[in-house]
């Protein structure tokens, strides 16, 4: 087996698809340019544009006070006095309605809308510089970087004011340096629901009383990790909100007349508690303003909003505390805080709503003219109607000032509509793109699936040649000659271009090389040349599992599609699975044939078409088709749901057991995680001693034995201290707490031990030799060699190969075997599992592996988990009965091919379960509290948690691409005496050697594995490459930010992770092959003395 270049060329194709990737998201989702300018206070200019002095204007507040409260949405904030039987989460803020119905001109509720995406650090961005943010922001919502364009904070440290900061730790590293004092406290463990808000009220009355601030900020956090840990309707949100309701009493309590209080979630949440996404109930939070003098006009203002956006808060507080606004800020001032034009007789150096306006318009229109400037993706057309309004409504409003005229109310409605229009350009075109770069990337994408295609569909002709050398010198020169040409030209080296250059050159080369080698078999065999050098026909092409393959990546086009993706792809898997047997059935395969009694003798079937073995494998087949359809049903109850989709309700079995509040049904929940737990590891554990792989002592079967049954307990152990509420059993929370840490770890621990152990000893080979004794009654000899098929009546001898090591010789040495009345004599070797030596391995790996990824999911996952167990079992079984029906009517096409049908199906398995897990192409859907599994205290670095995310999420890609070379090896372990048309070399005629074949055909082997492994990747690839194209096509389209590329990031996410299992799985396989190797190399020199 060649496994270096098995390997080389698999790693190759993974690296050219990663540079296509990165090259088309580096053009699709850059960052929004950020202008580094600073507004000073001569910039503010005042109605007859004179230069002043605005910070030393006495302004409206002295002080002010921001409450954030994360998460608190609008419905949150609402008070119904009519509602006789509230939710958790209603009526639970009863101060903010209170105080707005019985002090309307000291006091408003507003809802909030923030701009998507709704995490914390894009929503601190937004409220504090007055810029929306750009997609791939959401990125680094837990790696925070410091704001470099011009904020309110750093405008209130110019001017002197003293910032006092306490709560969510993400504003320190926002603003690091900025506060005058700061009491950050960690923000990333979701699970604890009151550290940061104790250690704010600690502080926050004492810092009230005292004289040492001028601004305050506290950040509570117990709302929104209440609702990512039980979801809004939990007793424990009714007695966060409670504890919110008594904190904004006492802060109203303490308030002087010359200072503001804001109360504002940053983000709303959807109905599981989640967010990040574009959802209304994710965009709408509320926003309370308070102060104890007089703050609204007496009468109700004639224009009063219905919603204020986030970047509206900017300008409004900038301009009520004195200070300038924001040089990049786009928000517009809050109109009904500001009094009407003419009468600021009662706010002592304030100003009217009218000189808002034009402060406020004249901001904004610097910066447009700033970033026009130095960035030209706002539209020259979109631009110039801009200016042209702009200039028409400041002439009018100078002219009015000057003459000294009442403005008419036309006036602040074109200043309004002026500023309006600038923020809804700029949201419009921020969506800055890389043509170029995107082009490139589509290119290097379109030529990876091509040569995977290629690469597929030759090689057996490929595996022979050294295709490999020359791309990759050709991609080194290439990419070091663009290299030094960018350094010697520009200065610079642009990295993108470089890879770029690398991978298209290294591509190109490669196709040109494989047409030559494909032109001389051709050539040299003549009408003799293998059918696989006419794969590029129209007939080949358009098969089914590929015409189904090519749909769904046309589906990725529409919105519609990728919203219902998760119960379209289930109907795919169940209707390609669906054609499987009707193709046998139309071939005439399916069921034995009819005996003509017409026929002559010697016309009739082959004894190796026995009608007994085509209904066996009949039968199987069709049990496990309805096995397949009865888990494809069951799993769409473990569906989450899209905003989109309306009246869909999620599963239960999402909710961790912690949130469930009905004790019998919580029971019902943990009965049947621990059961399906029970069942994944005892049919396992129940295959390999089946076929005789826990017979012998190596590492791999002490994984089986051992750890495989240690690290159920641990994760049901686990389960049930992860459900126990906070409040039971209070004398042993300290063991409680103690459990929740120490459990998981464990787990760990037992799991890389055993992943270690198979991956080092991967041989489950038990060798044991004995005299063969003559049969009695018989003077037949025994048999040469077989393997037994689980039809001997002894147990103790399922599926061992005596003599193996004659005919195995063969792929060890050049040499001839040597006579059969010569080895008859000798001992025979009964070797326990070397029918399944490939097969073991990599599925106890794969079955360890799913545990320690079960055990990052919600407990109800546990069934799901099980059902993909039962759906892959299944997958598998239809494949080999499909391959062996084929053999036995000697329609088998010879080697170990595997065709498209099964790796279609895998592939579709794989989106299918990533659905069938809770999972959804949203970033509110997903698991955050995967990352403190066994770390309940939080992180202190960002890699950790990232990585236990990213196993939970793709947790379905995983699985199904390390497991990929199943279907390379389930058709021999379920072989079939006679199947495969070989025949044996003694008398006892055909023989079922199972995975033997792999080792006695090193060639096919080598050429099967690669084969599989570019099929498998090239339907990744497909879907990666038309997920590009869908975003690159509908990038202006309404859907893109909220479907389309979410979408991309996921699928291309995916893409990467199945990758890198890919790669795990065949380097295994590898390894396995080697210590076969290693084992005959041992066994043979003992047994030929």
């Amino acid at each position: 087996m060649k496994r270096l270049l098995i390997l080389s060329l698999l790693l190759w194709v993974c690296v050219v698809f990663y540079v296509g990737i990165y090259l088309f998201v580096g053009g699709f989702l850059l960052v929004r340019l950020e202008v580094n300018r600073t507004s000073t206070c001569g910039d503010v200019l005042h109605p007859g544009e004179e230069q002043g002095d605005f910070c030393h204007v006495k302004p409206r507040f002295r002080r002010a006070v921001l409450l954030i409260i994360d998460a608190l949405k609008i419905d949150f904030a609402r008070f119904d006095p009519t509602n006789a039987t509230p939710r958790h989460y209603e009526n639970k803020l009863p101060v903010l309605e209170e105080t707005a119905s019985s002090r309307p001109s000291h006091s408003r509720l507003y809802p909030f809308r923030a701009d998507p995406p709704t995490t914390t650090m894009q929503r601190i961005k937004g409220f504090t510089t007055g810029s929306l943010p750009t997609f791939i922001d959401v990125g680094n919502n837990f790696a925070s970087s410091a704001i470099l364009e011009d904020n309110l904070i750093h405008q209130l440290g110019q001017i002197g004011k003293r910032v006092v900061f306490m709560g969510d730790d993400t504003w320190e590293s926002l603003f690091p340096k900025k506060f005058y004092r700061s009491l950050p406290f960690p923000s990333f463990n979701v699970k604890d629901l009151h550290t940061v808000d104790d250690g704010i009220l600690q502080h926050l009355y004492p810092t009230m009383v005292s004289d040492d601030w001028d601004v305050l900020v506290a950040h509570f956090l117990g709302v929104d990790h209440c609702g990512h840990r039980f979801g809004p309707d939990h007793p424990a949100m009714a007695d966060k909100l409670t504890q919110m309701d008594g904190v904004i009493r006492s802060v109203i309590e303490r308030l002087e007349n010359d200072t503001l209080l804001v109360v504002m979630g940053d983000h709303g949440m959807t109905d599981t508690g989640d967010h990040g996404g574009e959802s209304q109930k994710e965009t709408d939070a509320a926003i309370f303003l308070y102060s104890p003098s007089p703050l609204f006009p007496k009468l109700p203002f004639q224009s009063e909003p219905d919603v204020v956006p986030q970047t509206d808060l900017v300008p409004t507080l900038a301009l009520l505390l004195g200070v300038p606004i924001p040089y990049s800020s786009v928000g517009q001032v809050l109109l009904p805080l500001f009094p009407p034009h003419g009468q600021t007789e009662g706010a002592v150096g304030g100003l009217s709503q009218l000189e808002a306006l034009w402060i406020n318009a004249k901001q904004v229109n610097r910066f447009l003219k700033t970033y026009s400037g130095m960035a030209k993706d706002i539209p020259a057309e979109s631009l110039s109607k801009l200016q042209d309004v702009f200039s028409r409504v400041s002439s009018d409003y100078l002219s009015t000032v000057g003459k000294g005229q009442t403005p008419s109310p036309e006036l602040a409605a074109s200043l309004q509509a002026y500023l309006t229009s600038v923020r809804d350009t700029c949201r419009a075109t921020w969506a800055r793109f890389s043509p170029l770069k995107m082009a490139a990337g589509l290119a290097i994408l379109a030529f990876a699936c091509l040569l995977c295609f290629i690469l597929s569909e030759l090689s057996c002709v490929l595996i022979r040649e050294n295709v490999l050398r020359a791309p990759v010198v050709a991609a080194l020169s290439v990419g070091v000659c663009v290299a030094a040409g960018q350094l010697f030209t520009q200065g610079y080296i642009e990295v993108a271009w470089c890879l770029a250059a690398a991978a298209l050159s290294s591509e190109l080369l490669f196709l040109w090389r494989a047409h030559r080698v494909r032109t001389s078999v051709v050539a040299g065999n003549g009408s003799k040349a293998p059918k696989r050098a006419n794969w590029l026909t129209l007939r080949h092409l358009l098969v089914p599992p590929l015409l189904v393959s090519l749909l769904r990546c046309a589906s990725l086009l529409s919105d519609s599609y990728v919203i219902a993706e998760g119960r379209v792809v289930t109907f795919l898997v169940f209707s390609l699975s669906l054609y499987i047997p009707i193709h046998l059935n139309w071939d005439g395969l399916l069921l034995p044939p009819s005996h003509d009694p017409l026929k002559p003798a010697g016309l009739l079937p082959s004894p190796a078409l026995s009608p007994s073995a085509v209904r066996k494998e009949s039968s199987t087949l069709v049990a496990c088709l309805g096995l397949l359809v009865g888990s494809l049903y069951l799993s769409l109850s473990f569906h989450g749901c899209r905003e989109e989709q309306g009246t869909c309700q999620p599963s239960p079995f999402l909710s961790p057991l912690s949130r469930l509040q009905d004790n019998k049904l919580k029971n019902l929940h943990y009965v049947l995680s621990l059961a399906s737990l029970g069942l994944w590891t005892y049919l396992l554990r129940r295959w390999l001693r089946h076929y005789g792989n826990l017979n012998s002592s190596g590492g791999t079967v002490f994984t089986a034995r051992v750890i495989l049954p240690l690290l159920s307990v641990c994760l049901g152990l686990h389960w049930a201290v992860s459900a126990t509420p906070e409040d039971s059993f209070r004398n042993l929370a300290d063991l409680i707490s103690l459990a929740q840490l120490a459990l998981p770890r464990a787990a760990f621990c037992l799991l890389g031990l055993g992943l270690l152990l198979i991956w080092l000893d991967p041989l489950t080979v038990f060798v044991k030799t004995r005299t063969v004794a003559p049969a009695r009654g018989s003077s037949l000899p025994p048999p040469r060699y077989r393997a037994s098929t689980g039809i001997s009546p002894q147990a103790e001898l399922h599926h061992l190969i005596p003599q193996i090591y004659q005919r195995m010789r063969r792929s060890l040495e050049d040499g001839e075997l040597s006579g059969g009345a010569e080895l008859d004599s000798r001992p025979a070797v009964e070797a326990y599992g070397l029918g399944t030596v490939y097969s073991a391995p990599l599925l106890l790996f794969c079955g360890l592996l799913g545990i320690g990824l079960l055990l990052l999911h919600p407990e109800g996952m546990a069934l799901s988990f099980l059902l993909l167990l039962l759906q892959t079992g299944a997958l598998l079984h239809i494949h080999a009965s499909s391959t062996a029906l084929n053999s036995l009517h000697g329609a088998h096409s010879g080697g170990f091919d595997v065709p498209w049908t099964p790796v279609v199906l895998w592939s579709l398995a794989a989106t299918q379960f990533f659905h069938a897990t809770g999972h959804l192409p949203t970033f509110p859907s997903i698991q955050w509290n995967a990352a403190f599994v066994g770390f309940p205290g939080g992180h202190t670095g960002t890699i950790l948690p990232a990585s236990l995310v990213t196993l939970n999420t793709f947790a379905s890609h995983i699985l199904f691409a390390a497991g990929c070379p199943l279907l390379l090896f389930w058709p021999l372990v379920c072989e079939v005496r006679g199947s495969r048309g070989v025949r044996a070399v003694g008398e006892d005629g055909e023989d079922a050697v199972m995975e033997m074949r792999l080792r006695e055909n090193p060639q096919q082997f080598s050429s099967a594995l690669l084969q599989l492994s570019t099929r498998y990747l090239f339907i990744l690839g497909a879907q990666v490459f038309a997920s590009v194209c869908a975003a690159a096509i509908l990038r202006r389209h309404l859907m893109v930010w909220k479907v389309f590329a979410p979408k991309l990031m996921f699928e291309a996410s995916g893409f990467l992770v199945s990758c890198v299992f890919l790669l795990i799985g065949v380097t295994l396989v590898s390894r396995v092959d080697m210590a076969v190797g290693r084992w005959f190399k041992r066994l043979l020199p003992d047994e030929s003395r």
